[in-house]
């Protein structure tokens, strides 16, 4: 899995754990003060999972922070709040694996998250909060319900939200000032390839899929099989991801089951009337996008023959825009017919069009992209894409607007139709590039503005604030020719969030505004047209997140970089501390050098009651990053000032532990040969981190573990087999055998047959004999993420047991590759607990 991104953390949640309680030692004792908590016995459960000991038990139920969904007319914000732990029960839903795709036969519902990281959360609830008096109005949400996340409509009058009902998937309405809301009788949604339920531009119409009317029963299993399942390849060289292979259709069945539950009739849903008007015939639609005049439907539906050995995203498509003006009378043009694509280079593109969008200021004018390089980033050519555009009433054939001499990477157009923003990326160097375009001048050239790596954090220039259009359209805001632009602020101190005001004429940039260093604030909103009032969402270590509204006030002169303008801020939210016993946590940024001299850093956090100067046992987490350029791979990213959360590993903090979080682990290299030092590096990693924390008098160099989850999981094997620096090591939903997937894996480009050595090298089932070090071995039973199949795990742990190690596999019943329910996690922290304390904090000296 890639690196564990910002979205995952939203939609998974802090997909946390708790765990059971032995005696501390005579030794942990003495390093901690009476504050540190007790330990005690394991709970008792009444199911066959393990409980972990209260206090963690405490912090792991207390409600999380909301998140802010702030409303286009920018006057209101929705507090959404998510729930981390659904039951196991829930998780445990039977589910059909499609193409994929993974569908609760019952209500016909999405199972888990896109990749199959997590379940599909619920929201626990919704407030609004106006933000001009700051009245808060808690939104009665439908008893026993799962509520999805809010859709706002562009005139922030109304709101939309599916809710997973026992036996359909329902849509709901709810009013933007009051927060009252309802339901949308006979719709029942199908929300199997997403784009579930969608605003249309006047944004009081929501177009959505049904559930066809009249489908019968699903196909039945048959009893006997129709006959064998069969795949040839004709000689052609065809690469793709490795896939669970109970996710990939792989019969007949299989492929009747897909079309029953696919099949999607597309309607428009009157929100004051309640009116559906069906659009067109049923189909398997895989997305859908009204152009900005309301009466054009971009429309790709996936059609037959399908593949075995891929997703549905690599059917064979037909891409049409729809007329519907008149629903009656539909009238289609076929923009493009793709064929099935699973013969795509490793990390390149299909051939043919792709990227389809609309562009935001004109009625119905649709931009896409084509690969000229056959997909393939080894092939050198002096354009990778070319981008073209086709208006309404799409009977002229496409017009090519301009090339890009790396891949296509979409525009963001501003609210000056003659402005937009193109951008690129390379996937050779790590680069990205953005160009001004005025897409109508033929004549003109695109401007360069931004030429930078994508492993430069410290120089980003933040990425353009956008406002909503009335039609619904997301655009760049633009104040004559000033834009904004807000950035996360990685520097050597942390992250310092940032907005700036960039003239696009000059290229010059003003600093608006930056997080202090004892907080951290980034930047959510503007509320109106003045562009010196916004809003922000502000934590600490010690105070929850909560929105603030800023204004602007006097110059400053100031060092570069900083503010260029004195603010004041008010407080529109005061959301409490759950969880204050966390408070007694302490954090810290540490930086450090690796032995050929890059920099490196980790945050150190300490558990509660910790007395300065005393060691105590120490776990280490990372997950690798590669990098292209070694000047960029110490970089520090993160904050230390960011409201201290405990879930996963950090809760072992409750358990005397101190943590080395996030340790900087670069792979440096060029990324065509990403891993040929891979476990030097990784190595060297270790070694530095752990040095560093013990010089500071924090890690007791004979107790320390070691954990990591994925990509992590496979470092902290490698880490445990080739190094002594560690006592014990958890790894969670790893792969450890790379020749099982043998075209490419991370960043990895080259298959087994081009590198054998490198993939024999990074896979620590080949060293299983030298596995002596304990290993706890966790894995999801129903882990869809390409490459981390539970075989991964089961085949690791049958290789230690047979050479004579110490390992325990623990194999987490219907949980995909981020663990979701309560149980699991509670089981997670449990067995993490249980094997540090008895292998790392009660460990013999060595």
């Amino acid at each position: 899995m890639p690196v564990r991104d910002t979205l995952s953390s939203l939609f998974v949640g802090a997909l946390i754990a708790s765990s059971a309680c032995v005696h501390l030692s005579a030794q942990a004792n003495s390093a901690l003060p009476n504050t540190t908590p007790a330990a005690s016995s394991p709970l008792e459960s009444t199911s066959g999972y393990n409980l972990p000991p209260k206090n963690i038990l405490d912090v792991m139920r207390a409600p999380s922070p909301p998140y802010p969904l702030v409303s286009p007319t920018e006057d209101t914000i929705l507090l959404l709040s998510l729930q981390d732990y659904p039951s196991i029960s829930r998780v445990a839903t039977p589910f059909l694996r499609l193409a994929g795709v993974r569908v609760e036969p019952r209500n016909h519902s999405k199972h888990d998250t896109p990749g199959g990281y997590g379940i599909t959360p619920c929201a626990d609830s919704y407030d609004l909060v106006q933000i001009a008096d700051h009245r808060q109005t808690h939104v009665e949400l439908p008893v026993g319900a799962c509520p999805g996340i809010p859709v706002w409509a562009a005139d922030g009058k109304r709101f939309a939200f599916v809710n997973l009902a026992l036996d359909s998937v329902e849509l709901w309405i709810g009013d933007g000032k009051t927060g009252e809301v309802h339901q949308v009788s006979g719709v029942r949604l199908n929300p199997m390839f997403n784009d579930a339920m969608q605003w249309m531009p006047d944004q009081k119409r929501l177009l959505v899929k049904l559930v066809p009317e009249g489908m019968g029963a699903p196909p039945p299993e048959p009893v006997v099989p129709i006959g064998p399942s069969i795949q040839e390849t004709g000689g052609e060289k065809g690469q793709s991801s490795t896939y669970e292979n109970r996710d990939t259709l792989g019969n007949k069945h299989d492929e009747d089951l897909f079309d029953y539950y696919a099949a999607s009739q597309l309607a428009i849903v009157d929100t004051a009337t309640g009116t559906i008007t069906p659009v067109g015939k049923p189909g398997n639609y895989e997305s859908l996008s009204p152009a900005p005049d309301g009466q054009h439907l971009l429309v790709t539906a996936i059609h037959k023959p399908y593949s075995y050995v891929t997703t549905y995203d690599r059917f064979p498509k037909e891409v049409e825009v729809w007329n519907v003006s008149e629903p009656s009378h539909i009238s289609v043009k076929t923009i493009a017919s793709l064929p099935l694509a699973d013969r795509v280079p490793i990390q390149g593109v299909p051939l043919g069009p792709r990227e389809f969008s609309w562009r935001a200021t004109e009625p119905a004018t649709l931009v896409w992209a084509e690969a000229l390089d056959g997909g393939d980033w080894n092939v050198k050519v002096p354009a990778r894409d070319k981008i073209m555009l086709q208006k309404a009433p799409f009977d002229s054939p496409a017009q090519e607007i301009t090339r890009t001499e790396q891949r296509y990477e979409g525009f963001n157009w501003s609210d000056l139709a003659s402005v937009a923003l193109l951008n690129e990326y390379d996937e050779n160097r790590h680069w990205r590039r953005s160009f001004i375009i005025d897409v109508d001048d033929q004549k003109g050239k695109p401007h360069l503005l931004w030429d930078l790596s994508t492993d430069e954090h410290y120089a980003n220039p933040g990425y353009p604030v956008e406002h909503q259009l009335a039609n619904g359209f997301s655009v760049v805001r633009q104040d004559g020719d000033r834009i904004y632009l807000s950035g996360t602020g990685s520097s050597p101190d942390g992250d310092r969030p940032f907005l700036d005001r960039l003239d696009l004429k000059t290229l010059k940039s003003e600093r608006l505004f930056r997080s202090e260093k004892t907080s951290y604030e980034r930047f959510l909103s503007f509320t109106g047209p003045n562009p010196e009032i916004f809003l922000t969402w502000h934590q600490s270590p010690v105070d929850a997140p909560n929105a603030f509204e800023r204004t602007l006030g006097e110059p400053l002169k100031g060092p570069a970089g900083e503010a260029a303008f004195a603010s004041t801020s008010v407080a529109i939210t005061h959301i409490p501390d759950a969880t204050p016993e966390v408070r007694a946590i302490k954090k810290r940024l540490v930086k450090y050098k690796r032995a050929d001299g890059l920099d490196l850093s980790f945050t150190l956090y300490t558990p509660p009651g910790y007395q300065e100067g005393t060691r105590v046992p120490t776990i280490l987490y990372a997950y690798p990053l590669d990098y292209a350029d070694p000047s960029k791979a110490g970089q520090v990213v993160g904050s230390q000032e960011t409201f201290t959360r405990l879930y996963e590993y950090r809760l072992l903090l409750l358990g005397g532990y101190a943590i080395i979080d996030n340790a900087s682990f670069p792979i440096v290299g060029d990324p065509k040969k990403a891993y040929d030092t891979y476990l030097e590096q990784l190595v060297a990693d270790a070694k530095a981190a752990v040095d560093e924390a013990v010089r500071l008098g924090v890690a007791d160099p004979d107790r320390i573990g070691v954990t990591g989850h994925s990509h992590g999981a496979l470092m902290t094997v490698n880490l445990v087999a080739h190094s002594n620096l560690f006592r014990a090591g958890a790894a969670t939903s790893g792969s450890y055998n790379k020749t099982l997937t043998p075209f490419g894996f991370q960043n990895e480009r080259r298959s087994v047959w081009e590198a054998p050595d490198v993939y024999m090298k990074v896979s620590p089932f080949f060293s299983a004999d030298k596995l002596k070090i304990p290993l706890l071995i966790i894995h999801g039973g129903e882990d869809a993420n390409p490459g981390t199949t539970p075989l991964q795990s089961q085949k690791l742990y049958e290789a230690i047991r047979g050479n004579g190690g110490t390992a325990r596999l623990v194999i987490l019943p219907h949980e995909p590759h981020w663990y979701s329910a309560m149980e699991s996690n509670e089981q997670l922290i449990y067995e993490m607990l249980r094997w540090f304390d008895k292998y790392v904090k009660n460990a013999p000296p060595r």
